[in-house]
């Protein structure tokens, strides 16, 4: 039972206005967009990855109209749209507002949410209800409209996969109706009825707000050490008992392939060998890149079955089902939801998604590079595809310069073109081991970085 916290009260900005700190936050929305070498960008926060069917028309609408079409997945699984030309005014927020997508002006760069994107689907807990109350909550602050661009909620289904992200504040699901919260990296957490999440999330976002005063922390781990403690003490106090509980170092994203959970109409007690079902689809998006072509075909498989798709923090898709009555897929002769998904994998594969392991872009990862970015020293993508090999152990990401925009977390090979060249090194946590530079060699560079993935 939470403690002491008081109801958020309607913020006087959500109808439109700026945020205390709009000076000195320079992450992109959708109302102040970011000028880039090849035009404006925005992003549009999307809460938990979810959009439906419709929404997701929107998008590409307003990417077409706008923009140069190709929508751009982020590594928290928003999207960026590219291109635009500087005079399109109100034009994309006019449309997506429509949409549903903003639902609060003043809110829209505080919305960021990631939720395991398997949530419900995988035996797992859903977290669709603690999704839109937390974002209600968010958009009804008064007090989060300050929050940074870069401030993160996450919602973790117990799975460890987008605890490991390192987010702010955190909820992770636990069985028989409790949760835990996490400030920041700590591995103290608190317990409380699940009920409750959300509104301690809101109440720690809140509170990191009043100690990143004098400070002018935009993130939880960027306050001073003392600060940062008296945070986590602070919202202890209003949550519940204190859990020792290390956050995951690594992680894990949704196998691109058919997500199967336990079938729930084989009884719990039944002694015969439990049967499961195909309960979504996911998809990897090499370099997180979709033409409107793939993300129409997206779109519509999405309306055919669950209408909805969930983007991944890892840049990939999931569409959940079901995949409708017992049939027969023509392809595999396999009967039910799981022909049908292969059907859709087919489709979704032959438009040049990664529907399986085997993929040589599987995990394969760049920031936009050159010529986008007039940061960037090289065009990584076009240098990542040209490296594109045998599927490594390990993930890779490909940097145009030592920012490293959207790199990943947890363990992976990073790769940052500096003058003297492309320098490659193996990152696990804050550790990284010595590195190589290979100059000017592009059979030698591939050659490297297969072997740092192996």
């Amino acid at each position: 039972m939470l403690a002491a916290m008081p109801d958020s009260a309607p913020s006087p900005l959500s109808v439109g206005g700026t945020s205390p700190r709009d000076g000195g936050d320079a992450c992109p929305g959708t109302l102040r967009l970011h000028r880039a070498d090849d035009g404006a960008l925005a992003r549009v926060r999307i809460p938990g990855g979810v959009l439906s069917a419709d929404r997701a028309d929107a998008l590409l609408a307003v990417a077409g109209r706008f923009g140069d079409g190709e929508l751009h997945l982020t590594s928290r699984g928003n999207v960026q749209l590219r291109g635009l030309d500087a005079e399109c005014g109100g034009g994309p927020a006019e449309l997506l507002g429509a949409a549903g997508l903003l639902p609060s002006a003043a809110h829209e760069r505080a919305r960021n949410i990631v939720a395991s994107p398997l949530a419900g689907l995988d035996g797992s807990p859903s977290a669709g209800g603690w999704l839109s109350e937390l974002d209600s909550l968010v958009c009804g602050s008064a007090a989060a409209a300050a929050l940074s661009g870069r401030f993160l909620f996450a919602l973790d289904s117990g799975r460890g996969d987008v605890d490991a992200l390192g987010a702010d504040v955190t909820l992770i699901a636990e069985d028989g109706g409790d949760c835990l919260l996490r400030v920041g990296a700590a591995d103290e957490v608190f317990r409380l009825s699940s009920a409750d999440g959300p509104r301690a999330a809101l109440l720690a976002a809140e509170l990191f707000l009043r100690a990143a005063r004098d400070s002018g922390a935009w993130r939880v781990k960027d306050l001073p050490d003392d600060v940062r403690t008296a945070l986590v003490r602070a919202v202890g106090a209003a949550a519940g008992p204190a859990v020792h509980r290390p956050r995951p170092r690594t992680a894990k994203a949704p196998a691109p392939g058919p997500v199967t959970a336990p079938n729930s109409s084989t009884p719990a007690t039944t002694t015969a060998t439990v049967t499961t079902t195909v309960t979504a689809i996911s998809v990897g998006v090499p370099l997180g890149r979709l033409a409107p072509a793939q993300w129409r075909l997206l779109t519509e498989t999405a309306r055919r079955y669950g209408n909805e798709l969930r983007l991944t923090p890892w840049r990939g898709i999931v569409v959940p089902g079901p995949f409708g009555p017992p049939g027969s897929s023509a392809r595999s002769g396999q009967s039910g939801q799981s022909g049908r998904a292969a059907e859709a994998l087919d489709a979704l594969a032959a438009a040049g998604l990664i529907t399986g392991p085997d993929s040589p872009w599987t995990g394969v990862g760049a920031c936009i590079g050159h010529p986008g970015c007039a940061k960037s020293l090289s065009d990584v993508r076009a240098e990542a595809g040209a490296a594109v090999g045998p599927v490594g152990r390990l993930p890779v990401y490909w940097s145009g310069c030592e920012r490293r925009c959207g790199h990943p977390h947890g363990e992976w090979i990073d790769v940052v073109v500096t003058p003297e060249g492309h320098r490659i090194s193996h990152v696990r946590g804050e550790h990284r081991d010595p590195r190589t530079v290979v100059r000017n060699d592009p059979a030698a560079l591939a050659s490297a970085v297969s072997g740092a993935r192996a």
